[in-house]
């Protein structure tokens, strides 16, 4: 599939962001723990090429345990500073001011020995859309700060919050990068709903993710919708519009339903912890 997404208020968002790198010392980025590959913005690294740099694995209690200490391994090797959080019920936010700290700490020094003391590191937490930024912001301030939703473009603007006498963190909307050059990121970030679900073919997207399921999962549709494995894609949706009710008038089949259904159930975590992406490299 070639999936594409670039509305237009992202190039103006992109442009903000470039502006307000000047204001900031370290760019924290939220990846998804289930294609952290995906949903790294390739534009981050020319945009903050001279700042220090956080990488957040979010969601990861949707993402299969031993890939994500894959990716740990993975980023650190490359010499990336890496946390594995769930924002939603605050799994490893305690550990992230220290990790900016720790991060900053030739910043921290710098303003040490000009007599600059207890001055706050400014941070800029930048990610693709739906990767749940404004739900990280609101568990790390630990108040409501911002709107949470669960679609993309829910953040518009931008907006500095105070997290504590140490950090100050600066939200961004959530941006894409203009073309995709491999179709696997444009199919990944469809999956995990990273990509406005209005010009999406959901059929064949769902088929491509049963397919992935078959290969890499093996028994999780037959146990979720009690449906035979050993068939074609399209057959196993058809499964699964029978199992769910899933009926257009005339009895036939509602295929567009059980789609919706299937990702729906697969980005909120029913079907079980599923990282569509791990490291290619073996780590040691």
């Amino acid at each position: 599939m070639n999936i594409q997404w670039y509305p237009g208020h992202m190039t103006k968002a992109k442009r903000m962001m470039q502006e307000d790198m000047k204001l900031i010392d370290i760019v924290i980025e939220l990846l998804d723990a289930r294609v952290p590959i995906s949903s790294r913005n390739p534009d981050i690294d020319s945009l903050a090429n001279n700042k220090f740099r956080l990488v957040l694995l979010n969601k990861c209690d949707l993402a299969d345990e031993k890939i994500n200490a894959k990716w740990e391994a993975y980023f650190k090797e490359k010499g990336i500073m890496v946390v594995t959080v769930n924002a939603r019920d605050g799994q490893g936010m305690k550990s992230i001011t220290a990790k900016i700290q720790e991060a900053c700490k030739e910043k921290i020094e710098r303003d040490r020995k000009r007599g600059i003391l207890n001055r706050p590191i400014r941070a800029m937490i930048v990610g693709i859309p739906n990767v749940g930024k404004s739900t990280f912001i609101n568990s790390y301030a630990k108040k409501a700060c911002t709107k949470v939703g669960n679609k993309p473009g829910v953040t518009k603007g931008k907006q500095w919050i105070r997290i504590n006498k140490n950090v100050e963190l600066l939200d961004t909307p959530g941006i894409l990068w203009p073309k995709f050059e491999d179709d696997m990121v444009g199919e990944h970030l469809a999956f995990i709903g990273s990509i406005n679900d209005e010009i999406l073919q959901k059929v064949e997207l769902s088929c491509n993710l049963i397919a992935f399921f078959k290969e890499n999962y093996p028994g999780i549709l037959a146990e979720r919708y009690q449906v035979e494995e050993n068939l074609e894609a399209t057959e196993i949706l058809a499964g699964i519009a029978k199992n769910r009710g899933c009926l257009l008038k005339g009895n036939e089949l509602n295929y567009e339903k059980a789609a919706g259904i299937l990702l729906e159930e697969f980005r909120n975590g029913k079907l079980g912890r599923i990282s569509i992406e791990q490291p290619l490299l073996e780590i040691k």
